[in-house]
């Protein structure tokens, strides 16, 4: 299935939070230095997502400023502001133009810090229009809880109840097929959960799968100070730097077309390790193909997203690629530089602790070269060196995550 686009609704006008002097898009209010709509994106873009579109309504014109055509974490940010308010169900409509066939839907105004490979790693059951993400929730009261049957399909979703307790609930992340949203017979405004999914689960055309880990909404007042207090710290845990060519993949020299793309023996497995140990996995990889005009660097990207797709569809992922085209003798002129993100210079790594909640406690380094392990001296982290191309990364792995 290959998703490569996310669409994220932010046009929420924040009405309840406005008493603490917020004047703008609910998702835009600041948490941790940031708009929190930054932090929902990096993690969507930890899943193989290149692009998203985010659907403005009230005061689009920041969210227009701030991100039309840039991009931020390697993904390209599309910006489309409703003429008046449509309900989640009519952005979709919207927006259908810009769509993809399949694609991530996410409210911008929470954040589930979960795997999503969960939610993408597997096609949709034929017939299906599309698949929630769920949530585990000490109350549901506050959500309606969603109650599935054994064979992954949606049954029912359940009004809110006072005392609810600890149940499923709709996270606000969703694997979405763009047909299923036209063939919907809908009057604006309309709201996806309200008038399409019920109607959905009623034909058995909705799946569910549960995710794991920190969930936060900052549409209350107090969820917001909530979010404001804990949010970075929740988020935050060390790294796996990986080096690409002879770590993850075999490296034939300059390696870089898909189709050569082979992973080494354990790799697929080391990763998902990391994954389920809380790791972020970060590829630092020097690339001097590029300078010396053996490829592009549109071609590392593909590359990459090549790479993730697959680890993806084995419910693994890498969080972060960072690879540098310069060599101090480069054939490009423009390349030609001993760069500071050169290994075994450390900018890659510390451009990840920038850009990243990354605690340099507990991270390391996996390489197969002398300047991959001096690299990682040079950033204040541990690092291992293996045989190139060979490596039995899922042993070294459980070595570097337990000590056995």
């Amino acid at each position: 299935m290959g998703v490569e686009q996310a669409v994220l609704l932010v046009g929420g006008q924040g009405t309840r939070l406005r008493s603490m002097g917020f004047d703008c898009p609910k998702p835009m209010v600041e948490i941790g230095g940031r708009p929190f709509l930054e932090h929902v994106i990096r993690h969507i873009s930890r899943y193989g997502i290149r692009r998203i579109v985010l659907v403005a309504g009230y005061k689009g014109d920041m969210v227009v400023d701030r991100y039309h055509g840039k991009s931020l974490y390697d993904v390209e940010l599309t910006v489309v502001v409703e003429p008046r308010p449509l309900g989640t169900a009519g952005a979709l409509v919207f927006a259908v133009e810009y769509l993809d066939e399949f694609f991530v839907m996410s409210n911008g105004d929470s954040l589930f810090d979960a795997d999503l490979s969960t939610l993408l790693g597997q096609e949709l059951k034929p017939g299906s229009n599309g698949r929630l993400l769920l949530s585990e929730v000490e109350d549901a009261s506050r959500y309606g809880a969603v109650h599935v049957d054994q064979d992954g399909l949606v049954q029912a979703f359940m009004e809110k109840q006072p005392d609810s307790g600890r149940q499923m609930v709709n996270s606000g992340v969703c694997l979405l097929r763009r047909e299923a949203i036209l063939a919907s017979n809908l009057t604006f405004p309309a709201s996806i959960e309200a008038d399409v999914f019920p109607s959905w689960v009623a034909s058995g055309n909705l799946e569910a799968c549960a995710g794991e880990g920190y969930f936060i909404d900052i549409g209350l007042p107090e969820s917001y100070g909530q979010a404001s207090a804990e949010l970075v710290d929740a988020i935050s845990r060390p790294a796996a730097f990986l080096d690409r060519d002879g770590v993850i993949n075999v490296d034939n020299g300059y390696t870089h077309a898909v189709e050569d793309l082979v992973f080494t023996p354990t790799a697929i497995d080391g990763i998902r390790a990391l994954n389920r140990s809380g790791y972020y996995v970060i590829v630092v990889s020097n690339q001097a193909g590029v300078a010396r005009g053996y490829y592009d660097e549109s071609a590392v990207r593909r590359f990459h997203a090549a790479m993730n797709a697959e680890l993806i569809r084995h419910a693994a992922h890498i969080d972060a690629f960072y690879f540098c085209p310069y060599h101090p003798d480069a054939a490009i002129e423009r390349y030609k530089a001993d760069h500071s993100h050169r290994k075994p210079n450390p900018g890659m790594i510390e451009d990840a602790f920038n850009d990243w909640p990354i605690t340099r406690a507990g991270s390391f380094l996996i390489g197969d070269k002398a300047s991959d392990i001096e690299a990682a001296q040079n950033a204040g982290i541990p690092g291992t060196l293996v045989e190139a191309n060979w490596c039995d990364l899922a042993a070294v792995v459980r070595s570097a995550t337990t000590g056995k």
